[in-house]
């Protein structure tokens, strides 16, 4: 039976195990190209590793590094006439891979939220390796349920004042090749909103990981640990940065800080990543129009970067190359070339410009269209 697309909104209810395969492959061979990075750590935890920038991180450990690696996920198997889960295929591929290279590689899929999860994934640990060198925290989701049984939700608001801007509706793209550009109305958050985001996408739940680690002696007392985040520019701030997602993500940083100060020999960073089409981001309102724009300009300069180019270059030349690259907040900034002033000046210009009738010659709306549907397998073979 042919696999399709089928689209509802910022979410693709089917996947192409085929097609995740051959993503898997190209990145595992993208990697295989590049210099071997020296001096990484050997035996890595990806919490979140189904796909996007955990995804990327995990290969780019195993085939840069040779590192061994566990990987957390929580996505369903094939049931019936319903395919898996782009994750679930994902992670066949990526072990299928390691085992061919002689790599090991273990994935236990449960929800990363829980002690039951934890405490499975510190007993696997514990039992193959002793301790794990390197955690990366890459989770995404949209809601979380804690260990007191209270489920919270995140939400994509600004705060303060509600905020009006340019969007691309996609509704119809995908049956009917037809793209807008719209105006979208943000409404501002309540409280308990800002609260329950934070709860959610904050660094909460990555300081439990690290501390039930350590706790466990699960973890090695020099270890790196890395969280991701995203800034981006001015255009984006008022819904992302100074948004209930930016809480969130300043929640990480502080958490990072925190880390360091309790465990004197442990490293925590924050990388800061380039907009890229992933199911998170995909389902921010202005985003995906500003991906548009940036792909066409960054393409067309050739510093474009995919989220396995952004892995590599982070481990290779930010972490663990000759020198620790950091801003003055102590961030690795893979966002550098997104935030160039040339590259933006031209994302501005575009901006200004952009509507329903131009923004195919404007943007790089093929370009995103194709790496949505790549994130679930499709238009890939």
């Amino acid at each position: 039976m042919e696999i399709k697309p089928k689209i509802r909104g910022f979410i693709c209810t089917t996947a192409s195990k085929e097609g995740c395969t051959e993503n898997v492959k190209n990145q595992v061979e993208y990697v295989k190209k590049q210099p071997a990075i020296e001096g990484g750590p050997k035996k890595v935890l990806v919490i979140g590793s189904s796909m996007g920038y955990g995804l990327s991180s995990r290969i780019a450990a195993a085939f840069g590094m040779g590192a061994q690696t566990i990987g957390v996920i929580y996505d369903k198997p094939e049931l019936g006439n319903k395919t898996a889960t782009a994750g679930w295929y994902n992670n066949e591929a990526f072990e299928a891979e390691a085992k061919e290279a002689g790599i090991y590689a273990k994935t236990v899929n449960g929800d990363a939220f829980s002690i039951d999860t934890k405490e499975l994934v510190i007993d696997l640990i514990k039992k193959d390796w002793g301790k794990c060198d390197c955690v990366i925290y890459s989770l995404a989701s949209p809601r979380r349920t804690t260990d007191d049984g209270i489920t919270y939700s995140s939400v994509l608001k600004t705060i303060g004042s509600e905020y009006t801007n340019k969007s691309l509706d996609l509704s119809k793209a995908y049956s009917d090749g037809v793209v807008n550009v719209t105006k979208v109305t943000v409404e501002p958050a309540t409280e308990k909103e800002i609260h329950d985001t934070v709860k959610v996408m904050g660094g909460e739940d990555w300081q439990d990981w690290i501390e039930l680690l350590v706790k466990e002696d699960a973890i090695e007392p020099q270890a790196v640990t890395i969280a991701y985040s995203y800034i981006g520019q001015e255009l984006t701030h008022p819904l992302y940065k100074d948004g209930t997602i930016g809480k969130a993500k300043e929640h990480l940083v502080a958490v990072s800080k925190s880390l360091e100060n309790k465990y004197d020999a442990l490293s925590a960073f924050v990388s800061v990543n380039k907009a890229l089409v992933t199911q998170s981001s995909s389902a921010i309102p202005v985003v995906p129009l500003y991906i548009s724009a940036l792909y066409k300009v960054m393409k067309e300069k050739g510093i474009h970067e995919g989220t396995i180019e952004q892995m590599y270059r982070m481990f290779a030349k930010k972490i663990f190359g000759e020198i620790i690259d950091t801003d003055e907040n102590g961030l690795i900034r893979m966002d550098d070339l997104e935030l160039r002033p040339d590259v933006q000046g031209e994302v501005a210009a575009i901006w200004e410009m952009v509507n329903s009738d131009n923004v195919r010659e404007l943007c790089d709306v093929e370009g995103y269209m194709s790496d949505f549907l790549n994130i679930f397998g499709f238009d890939l073979i």
